[in-house]
C-alpha cells in the first residue's frame, strides 16, 4: 500500500516567495502543496479549513506574525509546525524561540534561491524535514509538572561526587523541554551545563540569548578552549561540534565529521565528556528526532556516569531518548517535568521551585 502523500500549507507574506517555495516543493516531489496564506491570520484559517499534515510558516509577517499565529493553531487545530526565516538577526531568532515554546517543532533556514550552491541540497532536506515533520503527532500542553518535580525529588539522593558536567541534548521539541529543565535548576551554584540542540543554521546565538532572557540562568554560546564555570551554561555553536577535552576538562570546538549526521552531535559532546570526567558527567537527553545520543550515553554509562532520558509521553519526538532507551542505557526514564529535580538531586542542590 503506498503511503500517503504529506500535505503542506505554505504560510509567507512574499507571494513570490510562495511561488518559488510551491514550485520548489512540486518539481522535488514528496510533498503536496495544499494551499498558502499570506500571514498568520490567513494561516490559521486556513489550518481549520484544509486540515494540511505540516505547516511550512514564515516568522516574521504583518498582521499576525509566526509566534501569535503558532499559538492560535495550536489552540485550534495542534499541527506540525516548520518555521522558516531568511531574516536571522537576534531579534528574529528571539521571536522564533518564542514559537518553538508556544508549539512550533523546528526551525530552519529560509530556502536560498535556485542559483544558490547548495539548493539542491537544502531543497532535499526541507523535502525531508517536513515528511518527518508531518509524521509528528501534536498536542496541546498539559498539566502536571508540580507533580512529576515532587515525585522526582524523592527518587533519588545525591552522589557521593558532586558531578564536574551536566551534558543535554535535544532536537525537535528541544526548546521547549530545556525551559522546563533548566526553570527547575536553581541559579548560581550548579555543575556547568553543555547543551547540544539542534536547531536551523544562524539559530544558536539567539536560542542561547533567548534562553537566558526565559529561565534567568547564565547562558552563553560555547567558546573554544574555554574552562567550564559553575553556574553557566553553554550552547554548541552552529555547525561545529562541542567537546569536552579529556586532560584538562576545557571545553573545546571542532570541525571535525558529522557524527551520525550531525554537528554539533549530542553523541560527540557525551562521549568527550565520559572520557574526560567518566562517573562525574550527568547526561540527559530529551525529545529529539533520530538517533543522536544514543551511542554516547552507552559510553557515558560504561564510564559510570548517570543518564536521563525522557519519556515517550512528553516528547514531542521520542525518537533520540527511544533510541537511549532500546540501547538500555537510562538510568532513569522520566517526564519532561520531573528531570530538572533529579538533576538538582544528584548535583547536590535543592531545586528552584517545587
Amino acid at each position: 500500500m503506498t503511503a500517503r502523500v504529506p500535505r503542506v500549507l505554505l504560510v509567507n507574506d512574499s507571494a513570490a516567495v510562495r511561488a518559488q517555495l510551491r514550485r520548489a516543493l512540486e518539481e522535488a516531489g514528496g510533498v503536496q502543496v495544499t494551499g498558502e496564506a499570506r500571514d498568520g491570520a490567513e494561516a490559521v484559517a486556513a489550518v481549520r479549513r484544509l486540515r494540511p499534515d505540516v505547516v511550512l510558516m514564515d516568522v516574521v509577517m504583518p498582521r499576525m506574525d509566526g509566534y501569535a499565529a503558532t499559538r492560535a493553531i495550536m489552540r485550534a487545530r495542534p499541527t506540525p509546525i516548520v518555521l522558516a526565516s531568511g531574516v536571522v538577526d537576534p531579534r528574529d531568532v528571539r521571536v522564533a524561540m518564542q514559537a518553538l515554546r508556544s508549539g512550533a517543532l523546528t526551525v530552519v533556514g529560509a530556502l536560498p534561491a535556485p542559483t544558490h550552491p547548495d539548493y539542491a541540497t537544502r531543497l532535499t532536506g526541507l523535502v525531508q524535514l517536513l515528511r518527518s515533520m508531518a509524521r509528528v503527532r501534536v498536542h496541546a500542553r498539559s498539566g502536571g509538572r508540580a507533580r512529576e518535580v515532587r515525585e522526582a525529588a524523592m527518587e533519588t539522593s545525591a552522589p557521593a561526587t558532586r558531578p564536574a558536567l551536566i551534558a543535554m541534548g535535544a532536537s525537535i521539541g528541544g526548546p521547549r523541554a530545556l525551559i522546563t529543565v533548566l526553570d527547575a535548576l536553581p541559579r548560581g551554584p550548579m555543575p556547568p551545563i553543555a547543551v547540544v540542540q539542534h536547531i536551523g543554521h544562524g539559530f544558536a546565538g539567539g536560542f542561547a540569548e533567548w534562553l537566558a532572557d526565559q529561565t534567568g540562568h547564565d547562558v552563553v554560546l560555547a567558546g573554544d578552549d574555554v574552562a567550564p564555570e559553575r553556574g553557566r551554561i553553554y550552547v554548541a555553536p552552529d555547525d561545529r561540534h562541542l567537546l569536552v577535552e579529556r586532560t584538562t576538562g576545557r571545553l573545546r570546538l571542532s570541525d571535525a565529521p558529522p557524527v551520525d549526521g550531525f554537528r554539533p552531535s549530542v553523541t560527540a559532546l557525551l562521549r568527550s565528556a565520559a572520557e574526560a570526567h567518566g562517573a562525574r558527567v550527568i547526561g540527559v537527553i530529551l525529545t529529539g528526532m533520530g538517533e543522536d545520543g544514543a551511542a554516547g550515553a552507552v559510553a557515558l554509562r560504561a564510564a559510570g556516569g548517570h543518564v536521563v532520558a525522557q519519556d515517550e509521553r512528553t516528547s514531542v519526538v521520542h525518537g533520540m531518548p527511544g533510541a537511549v532507551i532500546a540501547q538500555c542505557a537510562a538510568d532513569a526514564v522520566l517526564p519532561i517535568g520531573a528531570i530538572g529535580a533529579q538533576i538538582a538531586s544528584r548535583s547536590g542542590e535543592e531545586c528552584a521551585r517545587s
